[in-house]
């Protein structure tokens, strides 16, 4: 038997409240946890340049900082400058009172994220192939595909915008907001896998290799990508059911990010925060 019509308009309804609810709960807690990664990124980094401290960059990257090259050094530097810059930008970006009311700050901020995103995308490539990181092949592959990703998007984004298609541009901009913020999950992933499992497990973490880790190194950027199409999918053409189901996983994926993220903060950026 049918809904009588006013339960079906109820459903949608209260459907698609909770599906944006759902929304604005998983960026809340990205913003926050990208603030957070951004300033130990400053502190961190930017604490020892400051005091002409450069060794102080291999305190967690193994090939933070060289003595005698001053390519990598750069290409280090510029990486880890943008890396903060286009955390803080990309939120900004999102938010959709910045876009009506402040559309000029809208379109210079996303020419600034964009050229951030392919230059830290380029140097990352540089710094993973050329300069050497840790971790084994698959890893690497893994990375070098999230960083032709962000590649592939920005020019996507780039391209809808000047074409005034600004639903297909926004749907661009989500992409590679998420493919951007990779290496942000990797570590809020790993954060959580930790916490789960008590300790490592599936790595070795004295090498830093193993299936768990070649896995998140793929899993960083193509499931939240996966679950942004869903998203999507659900908003624009799911029923109240699909719209319910969504929200209700995105909200299930938010609270476990936000473990990821207290795991991270607590153990691993605020304790390097005073470098």
């Amino acid at each position: 038997m049918p809904c009588p019509a006013p339960y079906q308009a109820a459903a949608g309804t209260w459907s698609t409240t909770a599906l944006s609810a759902s929304a604005v709960f998983w960026f809340l807690a990205t913003v926050i946890g990208q603030l957070v990664f951004a300033a130990y990124i400053v502190a961190l980094y930017g604490g020892h340049a400051a005091r002409g401290h450069f060794q102080g960059w291999n305190t967690v990257m193994t090939h933070g900082h060289v003595p005698g090259d001053g390519i990598g050094n750069l290409a280090t530097g510029v990486h880890l400058l943008l890396a903060a810059v286009i955390m803080l930008g990309g939120a900004l970006q999102l938010v959709p009172q910045v876009r009506r009311r402040a559309p000029r700050l809208h379109r210079w901020n996303g020419r600034i994220y964009l050229a951030g995103a392919v230059l830290a995308a380029v140097s990352g490539l540089y710094m993973l192939w050329w300069r050497g990181a840790v971790g084994d092949m698959v890893q690497h592959l893994g990375i070098s595909l999230n960083a032709v990703l962000v590649l592939l998007f920005a020019g996507l984004a780039l391209k809808n915008a000047v074409r005034r298609d600004i639903a297909a541009h926004r749907r661009w901009a989500l992409r590679l907001f998420l493919a951007v913020s990779g290496v942000w999950f990797f570590r809020v992933g790993l954060m959580f896998w930790l916490a789960v499992n008590g300790g490592p497990a599936g790595f070795d973490p004295a090498t830093f290799t193993g299936p768990a880790l070649g896995i998140l190194a793929f899993a960083q950027y193509l499931l939240p990508l996966a679950v942004l199409e869903a998203y999507l999918r659900c908003r624009d053409g799911g029923g109240p059911m699909l719209r319910l189901g969504m929200a209700a996983v995105l909200a299930l994926l938010t609270v476990a990010m936000g473990a990821g993220i207290a795991v991270a903060a607590i153990g691993m950026w605020l304790p390097r925060m005073h470098g």
